[in-house]
């Protein structure tokens, strides 16, 4: 962060910046079910109204590294959220939602999954408060309805 400096639009989110770290779940009628570590990262420059946004995760019996993704999230002073972000596996999805400060929620819809052949739709939610963070993630494909496919939840570091 640029000398301490929170741009206005990013105000309401600034508690999710930092590190956070923890375990989820998985699962999706197509494959079986499965846990593993987290770690996600959220920075800002305190210029843009712009949080970087950076995850990865893993095996929790071997350590051995699983998915990626990063992206940005763009904050607009209307409240709404533009989230773009770019996976390990090739697919991109681009999503807008909203933040309800009074839940402290963050839902984003997918607007665009790209270089999916079999995905049609991903709904994120993340649940925010103190010291943790809990989401879900649910996915449509051409053969599925929309159902979650992963829930985890994380500690701030």
């Amino acid at each position: 962060m640029a000398s301490g400096l929170i741009h206005p639009a990013v105000a309401h989110l600034s508690s999710l910046l930092g590190t956070w770290r923890g375990e989820g779940e998985g699962g999706f009628p197509t494959i079986g079910s499965f846990k593993y570590g987290e770690e996600i990262h959220f920075s800002h420059n305190g210029i843009k109204p712009v949080i970087a946004y950076s995850q990865k995760t893993w095996k929790l019996d071997s350590g051995e590294p699983m998915h990626s993704e990063s992206g940005f999230w763009r904050m607009k002073l209307d409240g709404s959220i533009e989230v773009v972000i770019a996976q390990s596996t090739g697919l991109v999805e681009v999503l807008k939602g909203k933040y309800n400060e009074q839940d402290k929620v963050v839902k984003l819809q997918s607007e665009l999954v790209a270089n999916a052949s079999k995905v049609k739709e991903i709904i994120r939610t993340f649940k925010i408060a103190e010291d943790k963070i809990s989401y879900n993630v649910e996915m449509a494909t051409l053969l599925t309805c929309l159902q979650t496919h992963l829930t985890a939840s994380l500690k701030k570091l």
